[in-house]
């Protein structure tokens, strides 16, 4: 099955891998709305200083939840996971979205 126009994956390797200090990191999704974008890398902030936090308070539960939230903000941000670009944008979207309800949850 041939993608839809708008599904086409990059074809460019810097659209899809930032190096730094000679390490490659894959880029977040360019698909992904700004919003959800936004709402993510919220999320990915507050994973991380509650990583931090938790390190600092020897409170190792509270780490690996910390950690659970940084994942699956990266997951949602397609920085984890399968390669965004071989998934069509109507997928990767919806994945998005789905990370988003799910680190809802975790606050509740």
């Amino acid at each position: 099955m041939t993608p839809a126009p708008h599904d086409k994956p990059a074809s460019s390797e810097e659209e899809r891998w930032l190096v730094i200090n000679g390490r490659r990191w894959r880029r977040t999704d360019p698909c992904l709305p700004e919003d959800v974008v936004t709402e993510l890398k919220s999320q990915l902030g507050r994973g991380r200083s509650g990583v931090r936090a938790a390190k600092a308070a020897g409170d190792d539960q509270a780490v690996a939840l910390a950690r659970r939230r940084v994942g699956k903000a990266k997951h949602g941000l397609g920085e984890r996971g399968p390669y965004w670009w071989e998934e069509p944008e109507t997928a990767r979207v919806m994945r998005a979205r789905q990370v988003l309800e799910e680190l809802a949850a975790l606050d509740s």
